[in-house]
């Protein structure tokens, strides 16, 4: 898989490259990384040929995006791709702070999925980005609050696709059924699905990615290592932002095994895995460091034989049915 290869986002003009740089870990994800390390991950990432950016306001609460716009704000706009994120609003006190945010922006993120609530979180994320627009707006996480995000952040991203102040409208969760009501509006460009479709789960293929596939819209993967468990299986591991059960660990290990035969890492097989699917334009990788983004270019450069997906597949780690690169 050539991870700089471009692809459209359903018929917009939008292009992402194949593999994109996921920027919640520079808001200080699990652990801090400081300013100097975030920017120079950001760098690596552009250097090296990624032309895809994917933050959010409730990243580090505002840290990802300045950190990101410190760096992006200072290259050729038409050079990269960038996602921000609506439905979380920042306010100083109160709110949403999740505990897995190891860094204080000194903010916490608020529920507004309201149309004005919208426009200003977008106003709010292109000031700490310090750029003029950003080219994909997805609704962020709206599971519990599905009417106010329909009355009111779709039409307000609808708005804004029409005004040219962005390019593609799109919502990102970590559930599928909920994605599919948003595609069947006709409003969406492209859905960016965390942690669905993947080695280890692939619920969003029930509905979501074959709706996707007939409808035109891009899906992008994100969580394709699955909070870390297909990146390093074993103690320790975690599984949808939490300690992941023995059984789902033991089977990671099994088809590390299977990779491990094949000469091929298990990193590289998460990575591609999702290219399965024709609906799948990119996937977007977490990385913290430059070495971690070296790592993610590499796993996604790798040739993996077709013996290997027929040997996941024979072995029932891979359901039959279930596409593959």
């Amino acid at each position: 898989m050539d991870p700089f290869e471009r692809a459209r986002l359903g018929r917009t003009e939008v292009t992402v490259t194949r593999l994109g740089l996921g920027l919640a870990p520079i808001g200080g994800l699990y652990a801090a990384v400081g300013d100097e390390a975030a920017r120079a991950t950001v760098r690596r990432a552009y250097d090296l040929g990624i032309g895809h950016f994917d933050t959010a306001p409730l990243y580090g609460s505002g840290l990802s995006e300045r950190r990101a716009g410190s760096v992006l704000s200072t290259l050729p706009r038409d050079g990269f791709t960038l996602a921000t994120k609506v439905g979380r609003r920042l306010a100083a006190a109160g709110g949403d702070g999740q505990d897995f945010w190891a860094e204080d922006s000194g903010e916490r993120p608020v529920w507004d999925f309201s149309a004005e609530g919208t426009r200003r979180s977008y106003a709010e994320s292109l000031e700490r980005l310090g750029l003029e627009r950003a080219d994909v707006l997805h609704i962020h996480d709206p599971d519990d609050h599905f009417v106010d995000a329909m009355a009111g952040a779709r039409p307000a991203l609808v708005d804004l696709r029409a005004e040219g102040r962005i390019g593609a409208v799109s919502a990102g969760m970590n559930q599928s059924a909920m994605l599919a009501d948003f595609v069947r509006t006709g409003d969406f460009d492209c859905v960016l699905l965390a942690g669905r479709y993947t080695l280890l789960d692939q619920s969003g293929l029930a509905g979501l990615l074959p709706l996707c596939a007939e409808r035109g819209t891009s899906v992008i993967c994100g969580g394709v290592y699955n909070s870390g468990i297909l990146a390093d299986p074993g103690a320790g591991a975690r599984y949808n932002y939490a300690p992941a059960p023995a059984s789902l660990v033991e089977r990671a290990l099994a088809m590390r095994a299977v990779c491990e035969r094949h000469g091929v890492p298990l990193r590289a097989a998460a990575i591609q895995f999702p290219f399965g699917h024709p609906a799948v334009a990119g996937v977007v990788i977490g990385a913290r460091s430059p070495a971690e983004v070296d790592d993610a270019v590499a796993m996604c450069s790798v040739e993996i034989p077709g013996a290997l997906w027929a040997d996941l597949r024979a072995t029932g780690l891979i359901p039959d049915g279930v596409p593959v690169p």
